[in-house]
């Protein structure tokens, strides 16, 4: 609480500083949830484990911004990522603990400064990447299945928005191309030290996690169209394997539809890496491929999507594996008030992930369904 209280009255002094000052925008949202969780999983082999849940959980974000002139500006996002005992929060969101107790200790999650000029842009920082509408991201940090702390995470429902709390740091460039825009992002996604070092992979000077993230923006008639690629320029580290190299590329497509629009997106990663090794265990020959497809509309209130992904790996020695998931995500948008300052807004959500693993002589299976009741105030 001391450190939130902190950094809202450094947010009162910069917004106050001297006229020389580029003057400091505050905003956010601050938002109560109520979830049910009821969850179905089943091993090849075993009874059927159920485990339901309610929590009661909060979150609060703030937003700076300044407009330093010349086209150069300063943006930023403070939430909490982490609990108490220092195990991360999915999307910030904080659950309330026993005995009421627990702190909330607000963070930099985000924050990019750069310039904006006519024909183009450059930025860096923890860039922001919209990822709850851009599966690119998701399909190639999660094309297996693998374990964050107690939770199992999964190509579908948003794990980047959720565990990665919706960035990445990175250098970005973008511009004017043809009839639409280019953009590109050179991404880090890890630190391989010196500590690495083997004859394999060199001294970890330049042995850390880079990948090239491509991004062109155009229209097509109505149809605005979105080809991306996310390249990887050395061996990077994941959730399941490390010391990999994959390659994701596809496209987002926005349709309008009168009042409402539908939005596509098909994406495909593939792996094949034999210096890989199971993330923190034994060297293995990576081999896996996968895909993501997302339908979306949008109408009024109404948001919902669905996707699936099918992710079939061969990693070696002795493994063969396929993996699917479909989720459908829906919400209606309830605005209780809307002003010039700001906006309570209330929005119940239907979140459903069913999950299949096929190991060739036997499945399982895990499926998940939430019922959650958002209570927010922006300003």
């Amino acid at each position: 609480m001391k450190k939130m209280l902190s950094l809202a009255a450094m947010f009162a002094v910069l917004s106050y500083a001297s006229p020389a000052s580029a003057e400091l925008k505050i905003g956010g949202d601050a938002a109560v949830r109520l979830r049910s969780e009821f969850n179905d999983n089943k091993p090849a082999g075993s009874i059927t484990d159920n485990n339901d849940d309610l929590k009661f959980q909060y979150r609060i974000r703030l937003k700076g911004s300044a407009d330093l002139g010349s086209g150069y500006f300063f943006k930023t996002l403070i939430q909490t990522e982490e609990t108490a005992g220092g195990a991360p929060v999915a999307g910030g969101w904080s659950t309330v603990e026993n005995n009421n107790v627990g702190a909330y200790n607000l963070e930099v999650s985000n924050f990019i400064f750069g310039r904006v000029l006519e024909c183009c842009h450059y930025s860096m920082g923890r860039i922001p990447l919209n990822s709850i509408n851009n599966p690119i991201f998701d399909l190639t940090l999660y094309p297996v299945p693998g374990l964050f702390g107690t939770s199992k995470i999964y190509a579908v429902d948003v794990p980047v928005y959720q565990w990665n709390f919706d960035r990445v740091f990175g250098f970005n460039y973008g511009g004017k191309f043809g009839d639409g825009e280019l953009n590109t992002t050179l991404v880090v996604f890890d630190n391989a030290t010196q500590d690495n070092k083997t004859d394999a992979t060199g001294d970890g000077l330049f042995n850390d996690g880079y990948a090239l993230h491509v991004a062109y923006k155009t229209n097509v008639g109505d149809i605005k169209f979105e080809p991306q690629a996310i390249i990887a320029l050395t061996d990077v580290n994941g959730l399941t394997y490390s010391n990999v190299s994959p390659n994701t590329f596809g496209a987002n497509a926005t349709i309008p539809a009168g009042a409402s629009k539908i939005g596509l997106s098909g994406f495909y990663t593939i792996c094949k890496d034999h210096r890989g090794n199971y993330t923190g265990g034994s060297a293995a020959n990576i081999d896996y491929n996968g895909y993501l497809l997302r339908a979306k509309a949008e109408s009024g209130a109404i948001t919902a999507w669905v996707d699936y992904n099918r992710t079939t790996d061969k990693t070696s020695p002795n493994y063969d594996a396929k993996y699917s998931n479909l989720f459908v995500w829906a919400q209606y948008n309830l605005k209780v008030h809307e002003s010039a300052t700001g906006s309570f807004n209330v929005t119940p959500t239907i979140r459903y992930r069913a999950s299949e693993k096929d190991f060739g002589t036997g499945k399982d299976k895990n499926d998940q369904l939430r019922g959650e009741l958002y209570a927010t105030v922006t300003f």
